[in-house]
């Protein structure tokens, strides 16, 4: 298991995975197989979605904020339970395809870790099964 250090740098943010993703499968000398990403974070989650139009990205945000906007009546002590609730909705972990090295997207998609309380210092950790195809 490999563990990748993410600093945030907003309350909110989409930050792409795809070169760090494809950057420890050719450290590890990865060929085919299946890759584990985990975020072990409360307030933080990780997504696939489209990464060609910017607005995308401000949509599925806008669209996070009409679920759990950031309210004041909330019970939680920390005063970040808009974030929890977002991070259980797009959950914690994804698993990818991965041939000759490199992940396997759809033309439009990225790898997104979603930060929901930040900013703040988060790590990635990632697991490969090799397959014989």
């Amino acid at each position: 298991m490999k563990e990748i250090k993410i600093q945030s740098k907003r309350e909110e943010e989409l930050l792409v995975l795809d070169e760090i993703v494809n950057k420890y499968l050719r450290d590890v000398r990865a060929k085919n197989g299946v890759l584990t990403l985990f975020c072990p974070h409360t307030t933080a989650g990780l997504t696939m979605n489209e990464n060609g139009d910017p607005n995308v990205k401000k949509d599925l945000s806008y669209a996070l904020d009409l679920i759990s906007p950031k309210r004041k009546d909330f019970q939680h002590f920390e005063g970040n339970s808009h974030a929890h609730v977002k991070a259980s909705l797009i959950g914690p972990s994804l698993q990818i395809i991965y041939q000759n090295g490199q992940i396997q997207l759809g033309t439009w998609q990225s790898i997104y870790f979603w930060e929901f309380d930040g900013p703040r210092h988060r790590k990635l950790w990632l697991e490969h099964i090799e397959t014989r195809g």
